[in-house]
């Protein structure tokens, strides 16, 4: 009888076993899902500050393509955008360069604190941001010929062969 009583114990999983292991699939499974919950909370923080970061630049290029500079000071309004409502504050402050103006945008959600912002973005207007494009300017030893051909000693009907294109887009700082 010994013998059919070890070999019954030997088949099967005990009642500690059986819960040991649904404590180790219990904490697995908590795991999980707190990454999966964090991985959806970044996909939304990413998509608001994708939203927040086009609000900024679509007021910086509205503000660059007004015939007038914006004025000093500070602005505020309240907007929906993608189905939420935002909160934009632009700030223009002079530059040294009395034709340049800089713009600095922060963006919230309407519904966060008022000392937070998803994103601070600042552009510039102003005559010395040059063409819509960029401007082109040859470099060479020498000086720059009113044309922008720099002069050469050796043949002054031969244009230049164009370098670098620095381009200016107007806007700095992206946070």
């Amino acid at each position: 009888m010994r013998a059919n009583r070890s070999t019954d114990r030997d088949g099967g999983f005990t009642l500690i076993e059986v819960l040991a292991a649904l404590v180790i699939v219990a904490l697995g499974m908590m795991g999980v899902i707190e990454a999966v919950s964090q991985s959806a909370r970044n996909g939304m923080y990413l998509r608001d500050k994708t939203f927040a970061h086009w609000i900024a630049m679509n007021l910086i290029t509205e503000r660059r393509l007004a015939p007038n500079p914006p004025d000093v000071g500070q602005t505020s309004d309240e907007l929906d955008f993608a189905g939420l409502r935002w909160k934009w504050t632009l700030q223009v402050t002079q530059t040294g360069l009395p034709s340049m103006r800089r713009m600095d945008v922060l963006v919230r959600q309407v519904d966060a604190p008022e000392d937070t912002s998803l994103v601070k973005v600042s552009g510039f207007y102003g005559e010395a941001i040059g063409a819509a494009g960029g401007a082109t300017v040859n470099w060479s030893s020498g000086s720059i010929a009113a044309g922008g051909n720099p002069s050469s000693s050796s043949n002054q009907n031969t244009p230049a062969k164009p370098q670098a294109k620095p381009r200016t887009s107007g806007f700095g700082v992206d946070e």
